[in-house]
């Protein structure tokens, strides 16, 4: 599937540390979360062939975990962003979505992905057009919002504007939100594309404001614990200034489809296989991200 084109930044700059993938804060024995999320990204779900049969499968797969709710990371649909998606197309795979998400009573809070806007509207004044119909879409309060879990405060963050740069009002919004919060506040922040990422260094996609946000996140380094994204279907970890950043590739691996001649194994893009991730987090901010393989070839 061809990807868009990105503002593809320098190379990675200032990882500290790459720590394996699934790696985990070392947690004393016994030591209980207080909350359990599964984190799911990049579905693409479509009507097309057995798509939804595979992705209400691999949705079931997530369920079987005792979690308390799901992140979903954007790109929730197969793709609205293409310069000759029709209205039939977009309508047709928000109703998949909705089938595929209502398989959960669970509460799920997703942030918007590119693939996700039909920007070809006719008129900008449809109600299709733009973000505003993602939000209604995904039933989530704003382009950008925060919830509260326990002593976990959760921030779900805007990338597509320029740049893959959060746009002014935004930026203030989220430092007036770090500033607002007590301190030693756990915060996790989930974004569609990464704010730090190895993968950049030969995909792209990464956050064009990462300088700006790493200056930020270190302001309030006593509060930012994680960082979530997907887009890059690739996975990685990387950990700078005490934050673990988290690419957690994808459910859909090369977008359901079978590869190409760059995938390792079949359904996976590049080396990274299809699947979810699921985070731990204890009550004075140490985290675990494990991400779990899914099967998509049975």
């Amino acid at each position: 599937m061809k990807r868009r084109n990105f503002l593809r930044n320098s190379a990675l700059l200032g990882v500290t540390g790459v720590l394996p993938v699934g790696a985990a804060m070392a947690v004393p024995a016994g030591e209980k979360p207080v909350l359990t999320i599964a984190h799911i990204t990049d579905v693409h779900i479509t009507a097309g062939g057995d798509v939804p049969i595979r992705a209400e499968r691999s949705l079931k797969e997530v369920l079987k975990h005792k979690i308390d709710f799901i992140l979903n990371g954007g790109d929730s649909i197969g793709d609205a962003s293409y310069d000759n998606v029709p209205r039939s197309q977009v309508t047709e795979q928000w109703a998949v979505w909705d089938k595929f998400i209502g398989k959960t009573d669970l509460s799920v809070y997703s942030c918007i992905g590119n693939h996700d806007i039909w920007w070809k509207a006719p008129d900008q004044r449809d109600e299709m057009y733009g973000k505003p119909y993602v939000v209604k879409r995904l039933k989530i309060p704003n382009r950008y919002y925060s919830f509260r879990k326990q002593n976990w405060h959760f921030i779900i963050l805007d990338g597509n504007n320029s740049g893959i740069k959060l746009d002014p009002d935004q930026m203030a919004w989220l430092e007036k939100e770090l500033e607002d919060l007590k301190p030693n506040t756990p915060v996790l922040i989930m974004s569609h594309y990464p704010i730090l990422t190895v993968t950049n260094t030969w995909e792209g996609g990464q956050h064009g404001d990462h300088k700006e946000l790493k200056k930020l996140f270190y302001k309030h380094r006593d509060k930012i614990k994680v960082c979530l994204s997907g887009h890059q279907h690739l996975l990685d970890e990387a950990v700078y200034n005490g934050v673990k950043y988290h690419c957690n590739g994808s459910m859909s691996g090369f977008w359901w489809g079978k590869g190409d001649e760059k995938s390792a194994r079949p359904y996976f893009y590049q080396e990274s296989p299809p699947g979810y991730a699921i985070l731990k987090l204890y009550a004075d901010g140490k985290i675990e991200n494990e991400y779990i393989p899914l099967n998509l070839e049975s």
